[in-house]
This record gives structure tokens, C-alpha cells and sequence, in this order.
């Protein structure tokens, strides 16, 4: 798991609990706040498995280059 997505967890849960707090004490701005941190969360996540990608196709890659310098 990439840092970002573990980051991006965190915003989303902490995001939740910030929305779910504004609703109980009808604060609209620590509800809209919640709201913006999970989209921050996912954004984060987005990223992190885009570096996952990113990191397991250069492996790849350089396995496949490993192979091909042994024959």
C-alpha cells in the first residue's frame, strides 16, 4: 500500500466523522469541511494507486530487462 492511499484513508474517515459531527450540531461548516476532506481522501487514494501502477509496470519492466540480459 502507498503512503497516499493510507493518507487518503485517513481523510476519508476523519472526513466522515467531521460531517456526521456537523450534522448532530447543525454546524453546516464542519459538515461541508467532512465533506471536502473525503474528497480529498479519494483524490489521495487515486493517486496512491496510480503510483502503485506506475511502480509495478517499471518492475515489471526491468524483471522482463533481467530476463532478457540472462539469454
Amino acid at each position: 500500500m502507498d503512503k497516499k492511499n493510507l493518507e487518503g484513508k485517513v481523510d476519508k474517515v476523519t472526513g466522515k466523522a467531521k460531517e456526521i459531527g456537523g450534522v448532530a450540531t447543525d454546524n453546516r461548516d464542519w459538515e461541508t469541511e467532512g465533506k471536502l476532506d473525503q474528497i480529498k481522501g479519494k483524490v489521495k487514494e487515486g493517486l496512491g494507486n496510480l503510483r502503485e501502477g506506475i511502480k509495478d509496470k517499471l518492475d515489471e519492466l526491468d524483471e522482463k530487462k533481467k530476463k532478457d540480459d540472462q539469454l
